[in-house]
């Protein structure tokens, strides 16, 4: 098969990492890929052994002008698909220009907020499939009206023989400015509203009086940044919470943590608690969107109610109390990945989703 992927994400994580695996995946099955993406994105260099790239400048949901220039590079690559992995104009004008060429046209949709019926409606009336990456996102598309006939699920996946090696610890914390002994909670999120940091910023005058050693770090960037550390220089938590930006190191960081937290508001599925869960890491997060498919309540984590800050508080002291559980729930993760999040599971997906479009 010769498939058009486009995604518009300019940073390798989320929506953008999961591309990266189909398209290592298809690559390995035979298919040809070819990739539109940012100028200059971090997909578009990783991306190059599997996909034949066409980095163009997009400019999100005014770029009218992508019509023209993904029905151009259509006509001129000639795929037998197109599947559009991002939303940011892309969904929207890559469904036109590929209804304009002719071509079967796959979304993938990989968030959990609403979107008005009308939208709904003539949105999706321009593709032949729409691929949920979770159940809950399929719940969201169903009760907004989307035909259950055109639409799909495929999880996203994790490499998650990546995460699972041991690491030293010692050397880990000491890159991360942590004491070894300290009790470190990680966030891996954007820095954007609606990943909650603000809930456990709240909550962490009580945990630190339970445990003093408390170390907290929010990995990741965003608009939120300068807020963020706005309230944690207000609250006088400088010795306890940094933010220690985006890393490309990870793989290695993860199995250092003691608890992983996603106070988030909305998400549809959430690879950070899916590499997290692969390390071995136990999790508290919102029981919200996809988000109880990746963590299992009392398997390998705990799920609390979005925003509730007291709910968010027990959950975390119940887990900092209690080694025995905290190693229990990760290796029940790193079971749960391997067995129903791999890679080749969501390879697999996708290319029957193909085959139902491609005789």
């Amino acid at each position: 098969m010769k498939i058009l992927h486009v995604e518009a994400g300019r940073h390798l994580y989320g929506g953008a990492l999961q591309v990266l695996y189909l398209l290592r995946g298809l690559a390995a099955h035979g298919h040809h890929n070819l990739l539109v993406c940012p100028r200059g994105s971090a997909l578009a260099a990783a991306a190059a052994p599997f996909a034949e790239v066409h980095p163009l400048t997009l400019h999100g949901d005014v770029d009218v002008l992508m019509i023209g220039k993904l029905w151009r590079l259509i006509r001129a690559t000639q795929p037998e698909l197109v599947h559009l992995h991002s939303r940011r104009g892309a969904d929207v004008f890559g469904g036109m220009a590929a209804r304009l060429a002719g071509v079967p046209v796959i979304h993938t949709r990989r968030v959990d907020n609403a979107e008005p019926r009308w939208r709904v409606a003539l949105k999706y009336r321009l593709h032949d499939r729409v691929i949920a990456i979770s159940a809950g996102i399929a719940n969201v598309l169903i009760d907004e009206g989307l035909s259950p006939k055109k639409l799909r699920m495929v999880r996203s996946a994790v490499d998650w023989q990546r995460y699972a090696p041991a690491v030293d610890r010692t050397v880990i914390r000491a890159r991360l400015k942590v004491p070894t002994d300290a009790l470190l909670v990680g966030v891996i999120a954007q820095l954007i509203p609606r990943k909650g940091h603000r809930f456990l910023l709240a909550a962490l005058p009580e945990l630190l009086a339970a445990h003093s050693n408390l170390q907290v770090r929010f990995f990741g960037q965003g608009a939120l940044a300068k807020e963020l550390q706005r309230q944690i220089d207000a609250a006088e938590l400088n010795q306890c919470v940094q933010l220690a930006g985006f890393r490309d190191d990870l793989a290695e960081i993860l199995p250092a943590l003691d608890l992983v937290v996603h106070p988030v508001l909305m998400e549809g599925l959430g690879v950070s608690l899916l590499q997290a869960a692969s390390a071995g890491v136990p999790i508290v997060a919102s029981r919200v969107g996809g988000i109880p498919e990746a963590v299992r309540d009392g398997e390998n984590g705990i799920l609390v109610p979005p925003g509730e800050v007291d709910a968010l508080r027990e959950a975390i002291l119940a887990l900092l109390a209690n080694s025995a559980l905290r190693q229990q729930f990760g290796v029940n993760g790193q079971a749960l990945m391997a067995r129903e999040f791999s890679i080749d599971a969501m390879v697999e997906g996708n290319l029957a989703v193909y085959r139902e479009l491609i005789t």
